[in-house]
């Protein structure tokens, strides 16, 4: 975690025993960062996914119920906070119209989810030597606003 998104953690939590389980990251490429921060912050966007063999090769574990996350914007900078509610593990091809629309992003319709994903799992997975399947395994994470930062860095 950098300094500012430790820092507003350290505020939040302030007189109050933290949960262990947090990370700080940026959703989706750092071009969209911003976008999808505001999706979140206005309740548009309460659900990702991501691919599950990265998971792997980069030797993350998965993410799990009851996981903070403080979300960055395209400077780094924290601009809200979310906590995991609900995780699955599902071949892309059987996620639901639900779960792509509780994405946010778009249109909100399944075909934009998946054209959208189809194309930044096909990026995310060539700078692995991968290529892009249809039965991919996805990490399907739902997800609560749990606070947003006010200007100047202070949680609300």
């Amino acid at each position: 975690m950098n300094e500012k998104a430790q820092s507003y953690w350290n505020t939040y939590w302030a007189g109050k025993t933290p949960p262990q389980s947090v990370i700080a990251e940026q959703f989706g490429f750092e071009e969209h960062a911003d976008e999808l921060a505001q999706l979140i912050i206005a309740g548009r966007k309460t659900a990702t996914c991501s691919a599950h063999v990265l998971y792997e090769i980069e030797n993350d574990p998965l993410p799990a119920v009851g996981l903070y996350t403080v979300i960055l914007n395209s400077r780094n900078e924290p601009v809200a906070m979310i906590k995991t509610v609900a995780v699955q593990v599902l071949p892309m091809n059987e996620i639901s119209v639900e779960h792509a629309m509780a994405e946010g992003e778009g249109d909100l319709s399944y075909q934009y989810w998946w054209d959208c994903h189809q194309k930044v799992f096909s990026i995310e997975l060539a700078e692995h030597g991968l290529e892009f399947s249809e039965d991919m395994l996805l990490v399907c994470e739902r997800f609560e606003l749990v606070d947003v930062v006010q200007s100047g860095g202070v949680p609300k």
